[in-house]
């Protein structure tokens, strides 16, 4: 394979501490409900400073989407005494994959 085989991440403490305290703070200050949008934001983040092989990754997520997602996930968790949350790590990571591209 040719090319650039480098991988690294170009994000600095100061912005990951920010994008963190903004994120908590959305959760926190809605009780849980505007998560998604907090997801989205630090997600969006990384994905704007990571580099792999070259190619610089993006996130083309929206908090609507996976808004959807979390109360379909809450509701399934709630209903089954708690056994769903099992499955909700898998599902919150087969989500961000899903959106996370490089840009051309």
């Amino acid at each position: 394979m040719t090319g650039q085989m480098e991988s690294r991440f170009e994000g600095s403490v100061l912005g990951y501490i920010g994008y963190t305290l903004a994120a908590f703070l959305i959760t926190v200050c809605t009780f849980g409900i505007a998560f998604p949008w907090a997801e989205v934001m630090f997600r969006s983040w990384i994905c704007r400073n990571t580099i792999i092989n070259g190619k610089r990754l993006y996130f083309d997520g929206t908090g609507a989407q996976l808004f959807g997602s979390y109360i379909k996930w809450w509701f399934f968790t709630f209903i089954t005494f708690g056994i769903y949350s099992l499955w909700l790590f898998n599902k919150m990571t087969h989500w961000r994959v899903k959106h996370t591209h490089f840009m051309e």
